[in-house]
């Protein structure tokens, strides 16, 4: 990976002195250059993938390449760590931030913030982890550029939108290196006043579907999870069984009920000590009812994920917790190893870092499984205002709005953790960035189709399982 000699820690020096670090970094990773892609003779795309098994459910692997072969795009959700490897032989400024890991467009949407407004940001941070800003603005719109092919946009259409979201993250990465510590670190996109605000650049139906979307996050809360994923059995709620998307405790083979159900009363109980003591205090009036393993995601699928079912007050008090297990990111063998003891601090750590408002709930815990594996795991709540685009149903002119806030939103994250002055000075006042990502992204798509082809072979042949339709 090319390194830039111009990017020691930003400290206490001069803006003047950080905007020239910035100007000095193009010499040794000329703008233009991030348009190169060197992809490695003996890359081996599906024997990486598998190579991710190891650590994962073995009966949940299937379901995972079924949803990666659904298309193009979906077995690019599926394979951020084929890309991390590619992106280690890129050029790169030198200037390190935050990282998300896996930045497409899908790991952006709604959620509520702390103060119940209804905000844009990122919304997955499993491959978190301090890296060159570079590979996260490189994802995002390789991602821009294989929807696109999947929803039959022209070269000029998908050109657009992935312009727009360079374009937005540079113009944005300007606007933070004028701004204070305070306001970079304050800053957050709401969404009604953003969608009001480009109400001019989207055309009526446009601008109907967004609002639709809105209010329809503002329903996805405890209270409606609690209808739509539990119901009463004798009296108690108990989560409802959709296998093998959704497995109650009491169903699974691996272990009696009992015993999981005692494991995960200790893991809630050394999660919260990693919660502020308010809301420890506010989890301590919840008691955990039933809980259920739950195939998530796409890349996601096959890691350990439990859905957590608490109750409060009475039964019309519900919070809905998951805990998701915490692995090594795909970065770290070319970025560097985690300072954090152990994954589920690294996410949390990112999380907190790069959100302009996290979870209240949102925590972490080690523990030790009966074989004597140690599993990092962190804790959210399930659902809370959130929603997510529907890519498919995208028209060009919404991608291409859509990935102009994508764009704004990455930069307000690396912004907040990044030298974003020397990061600004180093994109500059032209198009050479987004013009040169551009270029990338498209072969990145190449490169993309050529490797799901791969992994279809590889499944017609018997070499990987596949289970599809889940």
């Amino acid at each position: 990976m090319s390194r830039s000699k111009n990017a020691p820690p930003a400290g206490h020096r001069t803006p003047a002195d950080r905007a020239r670090l910035g100007k000095r970094a193009r010499k040794d990773a000329p703008l233009t250059g991030h348009a190169d892609l060197t992809i490695r003779s003996a890359r081996d795309p599906v024997a990486a993938l598998m190579a991710e098994d190891a650590t994962r459910v073995p009966e949940l692997v299937p379901i995972r390449y079924g949803r990666m072969l659904v298309s193009p795009f979906t077995f690019f959700r599926g394979a951020a760590g084929v890309m991390a490897a590619d992106l280690a032989d890129t050029p790169v400024s030198g200037f390190r931030a935050q990282t998300c890991g896996d930045a497409h467009l899908s790991n952006f949407g709604l959620f509520a913030s702390a103060e119940r407004t209804l905000v844009f940001d990122i919304n997955d941070f499993d491959e978190t982890l301090p890296g060159p800003w570079e590979w996260d603005v490189k994802r995002l719109v390789a991602s821009l550029a294989i929807a696109g092919r999947h929803n039959g946009y022209t070269a000029r259409q998908r050109r657009r939108i992935e312009l727009a979201a360079g374009e937005a993250y540079r113009t944005a990465m300007r606007e933070f290196a004028r701004g204070t510590n305070l306001e970079v670190w304050y800053a957050q996109l709401a969404i009604e006043s953003l969608v009001e605000r480009m109400g001019t650049q989207l055309r009526p139906i446009q601008v109907k579907r967004s609002k639709a979307a809105i209010r329809k996050a503002r329903t996805r809360d405890s209270l409606h999870a609690l209808e739509k994923l539990s119901r009463l059995v004798g009296g108690e709620r108990r989560l409802t069984a959709m296998p093998p998307i959704v497995v109650p405790v009491e169903d699974l083979v691996d272990a009696p009920s009992e015993k999981l159900f005692e494991a995960m009363q200790d893991l809630l109980a050394g999660y919260s000590l990693t919660l502020p003591p308010e809301r420890r205090q506010l989890l301590a009036q919840f008691r955990l009812v039933h809980m259920a393993r739950k195939v998530v995601g796409v890349g996601s699928v096959g890691t350990r994920s439990w859905i957590l079912l608490l109750l409060g007050r009475d039964d019309a008090d519900p919070l809905f917790l998951q805990a998701k297990e915490a692995g090594e990111s795909v970065l770290e063998p070319y970025a560097g190893a985690s300072e954090f003891d152990h994954h589920g601090e690294r996410v949390v750590h990112g999380q907190r870092t790069m959100q302009a408002s996290g979870d209240i709930f949102l925590g972490t815990r080690r523990v030790r499984d009966d074989q004597g594996t140690e599993r990092d795991f962190y804790l959210r709540q399930l659902r809370d205002w959130k929603g997510s685009a529907e890519v498919e149903d995208m028209r060009p002119s919404g991608m291409a709005a859509y990935a102009s806030i994508c764009g704004w939103t990455l930069a307000r994250a690396h912004a907040r953790s990044g030298d974003r002055i020397a990061i600004a000075a180093y994109l500059g006042a032209t198009d050479r960035f987004e013009q040169a990502v551009a270029d990338f992204a498209e072969s990145y798509a190449d490169v993309n189709e050529k490797d799901y082809g791969l992994l279809k072979s590889a499944a017609r042949d018997g070499v990987v399982p596949m289970q599809t339709g889940l």
